[in-house]
């Protein structure tokens, strides 16, 4: 049977099948490329969905959704003669309904986009990844990302009331409704939420929306050492202050965000800190000096406060362009940038980042670290030269090694990343050293009763 062919006829112009336009889809934004796909199915409406998962599935055809291609972790990235399936023409905002707190949104709706139109009601959608001008809503809700504001608002998982998504059977299930709170048998948007497009295509999302904080200050502190900024956090936390915004940055990353943004720090410092308060107009001045009091008790080199909307935002948009940044500091053109994700509780912070720096002592690799700091999240943002089979192989072994510090402090070795290729081992890992190799068994049971022929996302998550 010619499947491109048949494939046209559910799609028509909808199907890209020129080898050259479906090369772009053979990579995201994690350091993995992928095979080129059988064909990249672009469709216009659920009913094309609907015609396209019951044809791959009644052929055995694997597809791999895609949202933005912002994955970290090759979650996105077809695999064996895969059709990619694009959600990008999903891309519209429905409904918002600011007294009620929700919105309906297609999945293929970048995440700047929907906030700069939640604005002009003075509300926004909180998930915020640092990839957020190109990441979608469906493709946050597939990895659960997190991002800047998570400290205080949680992950994606948090703020999603319902989806509509195709089955691998063709099936449209509906989950969840337009309230706030409900308790109505299994909570099957919870499950969606994660799933790496492993079971199920999302159509359409009903979400939480926020007001707007009345008003926002910054606190820049600058550190020599890492312990003291985990330190400073802790203590921040354990004072009751639940920062919107903490951010840490090193040396290395500081110095690509000099060379790229013309951004300047004390050169002397090791390692910045950035905390955003959000309050009343009556009171964020208050409450900014009460937290630069705690900071400086850790002996900080300088400390600055801010409420310039204009300066926060200078500072904010480097942050979330700090991954692009650090492209700027490799050694050779063959050296890619590998981001580790793991998470520990806030209070942990102190040793886990001290185990982190010696770890990347002991293996001799450059190794940026930053991460979403007062939720225990921490990147480092790993060298690796691809073309060294060698250093390859110590790359490796740090990965392990930083996923069990994460392991060993009750954390998790994927905080926001999803898992996707690269942290298949690791969540097996995981999984192990805690004791819940039940819970991974279940897991691929609910997978298989979705899925009895693993056509959704094959190979991805586990195997």
């Amino acid at each position: 049977m010619d499947h491109i062919q048949e494939l046209s006829k559910i799609l028509g112009n909808n199907l890209i099948t020129e080898r050259e336009q479906k090369i772009p889809y053979k990579t995201d934004a994690s350091y993995f490329e992928g095979d080129l796909p059988m064909a990249v199915a672009i469709p216009d409406s659920t009913e094309q969905v609907v015609k396209l998962v019951e044809y791959c599935q009644k052929n055995r055809i694997p597809i791999v959704p895609r949202g933005g291609g912002t994955a970290l972790t090759g979650s996105s990235i077809p695999i064996n003669g895969m059709v990619v399936l694009s959600m990008a023409r999903f891309d519209k905002i429905l409904e918002v309904h600011p007294e009620d707190r929700y919105a309906i949104v297609e999945p293929g709706v970048r995440l700047d986009a929907f906030n700069q139109h939640l604005s002009k009601f003075n509300f926004f959608y909180p998930p915020d990844p640092a990839s957020s001008i190109a990441a979608t809503v469906g493709g946050s809700i597939s990895t659960n990302a997190g991002g800047l504001r998570a400290s205080m608002y949680g992950t994606t998982r948090n703020w999603i009331l319902g989806l509509e998504v195709v089955l691998p059977n063709g099936k449209i299930m509906k989950t969840g409704g337009k309230v706030l709170k409900r308790t109505a048998g299994y909570d099957l948007t919870s499950m969606m939420v994660g799933a790496e497009g492993t079971l199920g295509i999302i159509t359409k999302a009903i979400v939480k929306i926020w007001p707007l904080p009345e008003a926002k200050g910054r606190i820049l502190a600058f550190f020599d050492s890492i312990d003291k900024v985990g330190q400073a956090i802790s203590e921040l936390k354990g004072k009751g202050i639940t920062p919107l915004i903490a951010e840490f940055l090193d040396r290395i990353t500081m110095n690509s965000l000099t060379t790229t943004r013309g951004l300047e720090f004390p050169k002397d410092s090791n390692y910045m800190l950035i905390v955003d308060l959000a309050s009343t107009r009556e009171s964020i001045n208050r409450e900014l000096s009460d937290a630069e009091a705690i900071l400086k008790n850790f002996n900080p080199e300088s400390t600055s406060i801010t409420t310039d909307q204009a300066e926060m935002d200078r500072i904010y948009e480097a942050r979330k362009g700090a991954y692009s940044s650090l492209l700027s500091e490799r050694g050779s053109d063959s050296e890619r940038v590998v981001i580790g994700d793991v998470v520990v509780p806030a209070s942990k912070l102190p040793e886990a980042l001290k185990e982190s720096e010696e770890r990347i002592r002991h293996y001799g690799i450059k190794v940026a670290l930053f991460g979403h700091i007062s939720d225990g999240n921490i990147h480092a943002n790993i060298y690796a030269d691809i073309s060294s089979p060698e250093h390859m192989e110590k790359i490796d072994r740090f990965q392990h090694d930083f996923a069990m510090i994460s392991i060993r402090h009750g954390g998790s070795v994927s905080a926001e990343h999803g898992i996707g290729l690269e942290k298949k081992d690791l969540l097996l890992l995981e999984m192990k050293e805690t004791g819940s190799e039940e819970a991974l068994n279940l897991m691929k049971t609910i997978r298989a009763t979705f899925d009895p022929n693993g056509i959704m996302n094959r190979g991805k998550m586990f195997d």
